[in-house]
């Protein structure tokens, strides 16, 4: 009997497990640390969401089977928020699908679409599922650049041109998630033609749509005509509204691909539990004041990351969006390495970020660090990181 099962063996190890480990292990052992390494939201959801929770659930009926697909007012929930956000009308039965996160729509959508031997191109550095979807379905990924410049688009060319079998998908991830970079509406109009001419199906994980900073709106790729003939989009309610623990998400766009992700998951789940998919249509039906209430809260908790860290000998660049700011390494550590670094970070500072590593290749020489702590915990972090690059340097002298 062989314990080496086949997808066990396309699993490279996940490195951030191990800061998330060392996490786990100092803080069992009474160690104050500031988490800044994974977005998980710490605010907690609108309260009507939260009412609308517990009434639902408070009935008898509201117990059985939920639909995998999504309960109709909560698809016509999405239909309506893209309407009212980006001006795309989208059809509640054939355009979109309930997901149980996004995380869960990406890689069961892998599944639906996907053949072993396809050839997927995925950015690198990357959000992890967004390669490990494919590949536990038996895909090849071939890396393309995270930056939208001429040489992303040289990438696509050379993919296009040099790539057997010629690759049948290809994802994209703006904002960002882990280097929280964006785009206009003109590099999703050059993309949607690009994929047409090269018969490519796109992927858009647009899970940080409402966190964007500076007064500019994040885009979405359905905006442009005829998008949805070669794309879907996923979006989640997990930071839009803090509901990162509630599993909701969805996939929106292509009939095609709307159809053949509701096919898969018709075999492997039976929906998000119904009370849940009402709360999220409170929370998409109800005022936006705490969306635009989280925007600023997170665009002040960046100004102060920035600043602080900046006056502790860290500078930042300023993510234009997302709850990520993708950092190089501090001077002096380069040669360290980000998991180093990361491990370091955490046993010295009482700090942890997620070393770049655990997204791609391409992410070495970065860390990921997660505005997920208050202003006040920030500029104590800030404070921990003086302290460690001040001795790192006195060691070093």
């Amino acid at each position: 009997m062989t314990t080496e099962f086949y997808r066990m063996k396309r699993m490279p190890p996940y490195v951030i497990a191990e800061v998330n480990a060392m996490r786990h292990a100092a803080r069992q052992a009474g160690r104050d640390i500031i988490d800044l390494g994974m977005g998980n939201p710490d605010l907690p959801p609108p309260q009507h969401v939260i009412d609308k929770l517990c009434e639902v659930a408070s009935k008898p009926d509201a117990h059985g089977y939920s639909q995998s697909k999504g309960i109709p007012g909560l698809r016509r929930a999405q239909a309506n928020y893209y309407g009212r956000r980006f001006g795309v009308d989208l059809d509640p039965e054939s355009e979109v699908v309930v997901t149980m996160g996004s995380k869960e729509g990406l890689a069961s959508l892998a599944t639906a679409i996907s053949a072993p031997g396809d050839v997927i191109l995925a950015p690198n550095p990357a959000y992890p599922i967004h390669t490990m979807g494919f590949i536990l379905a038996g895909a090849t990924i071939r890396s393309v650049p995270t930056t939208p410049d001429e040489h992303y688009w040289a990438s696509l060319e050379a993919a296009m041109n040099y790539t057997v079998p010629r690759p049948t998908v290809l994802i994209v991830n703006f904002p960002s998630n882990p280097t929280a970079e964006t785009v206009g509406i003109e590099f999703y109009e050059r993309l949607v033609a690009w994929a047409k001419e090269n018969k490519v199906w796109v992927i858009s994980d647009l899970a940080y749509s409402e966190l964007y900073f500076d007064g500019k709106p994040t885009r979405s790729i359905l905006e442009v005509p005829g998008a949805k003939d070669v794309a879907v989009e996923f979006t989640s309610l997990s930071k839009t509204f803090s509901m990162a623990g509630w599993r909701i998400g969805f996939a929106v766009g292509n009939k095609e691909m709307i159809a053949a992700l509701t096919r898969v998951k018709s075999y492997l789940d039976y929906g998000a539990f119904t009370p849940v998919q009402a709360a999220a249509c409170a929370a998409l039906n109800g005022p936006e004041d705490i969306v635009i209430r989280n925007r600023e809260l997170y665009q002040k908790r960046r100004d102060v990351m920035v600043e602080s860290f900046g006056r502790a000998g860290w500078e930042i660049p300023p993510p234009p969006a997302s709850m990520f700011a993708w950092v190089p390494l501090p001077p002096g550590f380069e040669e360290v390495g980000s998991l180093e670094f990361a491990k370091r970070l955490l046993t010295e500072a009482e700090v942890a970020v997620a070393p770049g590593v655990g997204f791609g290749e391409k992410g070495e020489g970065f860390v990921r660090i997660a505005m997920v702590e208050n202003e006040q915990r920030l500029r104590q972090a800030a404070r921990n990181v003086k302290r460690f690059l001040g001795s790192a340097q006195s060691a070093a002298a």
